[in-house]
Formats: structure tokens, C-alpha cells, sequence
């Protein structure tokens, strides 16, 4: 091995051990954040009760014959939840600029990614919580899924890949707001519509024709409807390649986005 792989293969190495330390140092910010804590737990019941509650009688008419609308609404939750659950990757990076943390990091022979890395990793341990105490609750409010095993590993699949994708995406609103105020109204802009114009909650059958074409034709509703065929066990057509292309484009825009935007702020 030459001088220079070695070197490389040091960087990696690094790279890899400072992302791992972040990972931890988050996810126990997350389990010792007892707000936090209980919101991961009782926020997505408290969605998906209201909805089906609310919404429930309403549109179980419109739906295809056979299928409840518990069924039906769940994936639209559980999306619904990850999206606005990836927001505190945002809220921790603006924290940590906010208070010199990362100044202090800086100080250390670590990578500026890897404060980055450790953020949006544990956002998805966040996220998975969520999701889990979600489908519980479902089950006990009569949610009964039709997914076989692939099913299951599709659906973790796809809400893995987008909650990664979504958390680089809210990056980027981490390293641009000023405040956690900032981040809170930023990411509800953003994410708001982009769940609400979707089929995360009603069949887009029903919307006007331009609400219709943008409902359609966005990321939230590709990866609702690919998960919610996998649940209710009927074909997928192209929605699990369309979610999988959106959030793959997503993480490789936002992800370079956020590091170099992240790199130019501490250096400032």
C-alpha cells in the first residue's frame, strides 16, 4: 500500500469512527430528551385516531370495495409522521450552531460531516420508534395489513430510504435557518403541502385537475401509495420504483447540498 492509500484509508477510517461517535451522541439526546421522547410516542396516535375519527366515514365511501379506511389511511400516517419527524434534524443542526458546539468540534481532528451524519442517522431511530408505536396503535383501532414477509421488508425499505431523504433535505433547512423558530415555520412550509396535496389522506380521484396534477406527480404521494399497496397486498405498478428514483434523486442533491453549505458556515 502507498503512502497516499494509506492516507485515504486513514480518512475513511476516521470518517466513519467520528460519524459513528455523532450517531451515539444524538441518539442519546433522543432518549434522555424526555418532550421528545413522548412526542415520538403519543404525536402519530394522536394523528392517526383524529383522522380515522374524523375523516374515516366520509371517505370509506370513495374507496374500492373491501377496503376500510384505517387500511387505507395508514401508510398516509406513517409517511405523514416521517416526513415531519425528519424536522429535527433541522432543529438539532441549528441548535448545535447556535450554541458553538460545533466551534468545539472544529477544534478536534473530525470531520465537519460527520456532525451531519450523526443527525440524520438518528432521526431515523427516531422515526422507526414512531412508526412501530404507530402500527400498534393501528392494530388495536382495527388497522389489519395484508403484506406477506417481502412486504414488510419493502415497506421498511422504502420508509428507510425516505426518511434518510428527507432528513438530508431538512438539513440543509438546519444549516440556513437562524433560529429553531425559523426551522419550525421553514419545514412546516415545506412539508405541509407536500403531505396535504398528496394521497396520503383521500384518493387524489377527488381533487381538482391541478391539484390532481401536482398530488399526483410529487414525492410524498409515489412513496404513500407504494407503501399502501404493499399493505393492503395489491399491486405495486410503478409506485415502489417511482419512490425509490424520487428519494434516491432527493439524498443525492440534498445530501452534497447540506455538507457544503454546513462547511462554508463553520468556516465563516
Amino acid at each position: 500500500m502507498t503512502e497516499l492509500e494509506f492516507t485515504k484509508s486513514s480518512k475513511v477510517t476516521s470518517f466513519f469512527s467520528d460519524s459513528l461517535i455523532m450517531i451515539k451522541r444524538s441518539s442519546r439526546h433522543i432518549l434522555r430528551n424526555q418532550d421528545q421522547l413522548l412526542g415520538t410516542f403519543f404525536q402519530p396516535i394522536m394523528f392517526l385516531v383524529l383522522f380515522a375519527s374524523v375523516f374515516g366515514g366520509a371517505i370509506e365511501q370513495a374507496l374500492p370495495e373491501g377496503i376500510s379506511y384505517i387500511d387505507f389511511l395508514m401508510a398516509g400516517i406513517i409517511v405523514q409522521t416521517v416526513a415531519f419527524g425528519s424536522t429535527t434534524t433541522a432543529i438539532a443542526i441549528t441548535n448545535d450552531l447556535q450554541k458553538g458546539i460545533v466551534d468545539r468540534f472544529r477544534s478536534l481532528p473530525m470531520s465537519n460531516l460527520a456532525v451531519l451524519n450523526g443527525h440524520v442517522v438518528s432521526d431515523i431511530f427516531r422515526n422507526s420508534i414512531s412508526t412501530t408505536v404507530m402500527i400498534l396503535a393501528g392494530l388495536v383501532i382495527g388497522f389489519r395489513p395484508q403484506a406477506d414477509f417481502v412486504g414488510w421488508v419493502g415497506i421498511i425499505g422504502i420508509l428507510f430510504l425516505f426518511t434518510f431523504a428527507f432528513s438530508w433535505l431538512s438539513a440543509i433547512v438546519g444549516v440556513f435557518a437562524k433560529s429553531v423558530e425559523a426551522v419550525q415555520w421553514l419545514t412546516f412550509v415545506i412539508i405541509f403541502p407536500l403531505t396535504f396535496a398528496s394521497s396520503a389522506f383521500t384518493p387524489t380521484e377527488n381533487m381538482g385537475k391541478y391539484l390532481k396534477l401536482f398530488a399526483e406527480n410529487q414525492p410524498i404521494t409515489q412513496v404513500v401509495e407504494a407503501i399502501r399497496a404493499l399493505i393492503l397486498g395489491v399491486p405495486v405498478d410503478n409506485y415502489v420504483i417511482s419512490s425509490i428514483i424520487w428519494c434516491v434523486v432527493i439524498i443525492a442533491v440534498a445530501m452534497p447540498t447540506a455538507a457544503y453549505l454546513f462547511n462554508r458556515k463553520t468556516n465563516e
